[in-house]
């Protein structure tokens, strides 16, 4: 049975959600405060966590961060906040979805289902022929291992997803709609921008200089491409 960890101190919605969700099928278990949150995250086991930004004492944004510091859970903010920058800065720690208060619970399970099916696919099995290589960047398939030269880089679910498709399609315009439909899948239901968010940290780890980068070019207004560098990838 999935379970799910909701950090929330507003009994008003998470007593609905919790029996809407129990009632769906799912584990739910609650945190009524951030710092009870981000400890209960450091036992393990849980397939999601639902989190709130406004908690007493620390915020959603630091439970985030600390959740990140040790595991890549899945995490679902919940915001009364409809201000760009802080869906931005959600996506930034490391959420995966945000849902804007007020919601109600098809949508909230709209969004865990999506949520659940990306991981899904992050985990399925790699093909046979996992290998790509170029200049001093390597990624392998099956151990879902990135380095760039002898150093190993730590990319999350995502950032690996994006890349190993544009490497795959390496020196070729890869469409917005296509990596969202390949990487993130056609129920997306999340802001688009995360997009550009996931770019950036894959710029800052795989790049000299993110702000030229040369792996990772934007073609305005289509997508990205994949330039490989030193001939061609293996």
């Amino acid at each position: 049975m999935t379970t799910i960890l909701m950090i929330d101190d507003d009994p008003l919605i998470t007593g609905p959600v919790a029996r809407a969700l129990t009632t769906g099928g799912y584990r739910v278990t609650i945190a009524e405060n951030g710092e009870q949150g981000a400890q209960m995250t450091l036992q393990g086991g849980y397939d999601l966590v639902i989190l709130d930004i406004m908690l007493p004492g620390i915020d959603g944004w630091e439970v985030c961060r600390r959740i990140r510091a040790h595991s890549v859970v899945p995490i679902l903010m919940l915001t009364a906040l409809g201000e760009e920058v802080d869906r931005i800065l959600g996506l930034e720690l490391g959420a995966d979805d945000y849902l804007t208060k007020p919601f109600s619970a098809r949508e909230l399970q709209a969004h865990i289902r999506a949520l659940l099916r990306r991981v899904a696919f992050d985990t399925a099995p790699a093909p046979a022929e996992h290998a790509m290589r170029t200049g001093s960047l390597s990624l392998d398939l099956v151990t879902r291992r990135v380095y760039k030269g002898n150093a190993e880089l730590s990319l999350r679910y995502k950032e690996f997803e994006l890349l190993s498709l544009l490497m795959k399609h390496n020196g070729e315009v890869v469409t917005r709609a296509q990596l969202f439909d390949e990487v993130w899948g056609t129920d997306w239901l999340g802001d688009t921008r995360t997009l550009d968010v996931h770019i950036r940290w894959l710029r800052e780890k795989i790049e000299d200089d993110p702000g030229a980068p040369r792996y990772i070019q934007t073609v305005r207004g289509v997508g990205y491409r994949f330039t490989p560098i030193e001939g061609k990838m293996k």
